[in-house]
């Protein structure tokens, strides 16, 4: 299979990205790494456009057919490569790791847009500030919410191999710093993703999106 992922580094493309790691090292599967500038309006081209109608990244390329949506592509990947463990094999287990998953797509992950792209919620300059000071508030909340589902991390999400829900918790955790949020003042949450962060499959799609968890800056 021919398999292409196109990513933004800091993007939640960073979940497939880090998923394709561990196919890779699981399977010998091998992937192209698509980098999309966004800064340079990259995901708005028509050539992207016709992949992605929506124009944001991920998209995974699988034979020369396009996916889009994170839980679509890790359900995909996951199909495909069930020997790199990204989810539980048990049904129920399972069922309830797509569940979380989902959460941090459709609620986490939405959250933070009202804080980074404020505009496109509220027209005026006050009603932006209302927006991201109450979007800000909640993100803490969720992200304390994931400390907790965290606690028995060992050493990852699901035990011995990193998964889909590590990869995502990262990014979230990274954009915390972004709105705000010390990622010390998590301490359960950022020792977990020490972890995390030392796998071999994060590890190197950290190194090529020469990422780092040091986004939060001080006053």
């Amino acid at each position: 299979m021919k398999l292409e992922l196109y990513f933004a580094p800091g993007a939640c493309s960073f979940v497939p990205h880090v998923a394709l790691e561990a196919i890779q090292a699981a399977t010998g599967q091998a992937f192209e790494q698509k980098l999309v500038k966004l800064h340079k309006g990259e995901h708005k081209t028509p050539e992207y456009l016709a992949m992605n109608p929506n124009g944001q990244v991920p998209v995974l390329v699988a034979d020369g057919k396009p996916l889009t949506q994170i839980v679509a592509i890790c359900e995909f990947l996951d199909r495909c490569f069930p020997k790199a463990s990204l989810l539980p094999a048990e049904p129920w287990a399972r069922t309830q790791a797509l569940s979380q998953l989902a959460w941090l797509n459709n609620t986490v992950h939405p959250t933070f847009t009202r804080v980074f792209r404020t505009s496109e919620f509220a027209e005026s300059e006050p009603a932006q500030a209302d927006v991201k000071k109450t979007a800000q508030a909640r993100y803490r909340r969720l992200l304390e919410r994931i400390q907790d589902w965290t606690a028995t991390a060992s050493p990852y999400w699901f035990g011995e191999r990193i998964a889909f829900h590590d990869a995502y918790a990262f990014t979230l955790l990274r954009w915390g710093g972004i709105a705000g949020i010390d990622p010390k003042s998590l301490p359960g949450y950022l020792a977990y993703m020490e972890r995390v962060m030392a796998a071999p499959p994060v590890a190197a799609a950290l190194e090529r999106e020469r990422i780092k968890l040091d986004t939060y800056k001080t006053a």
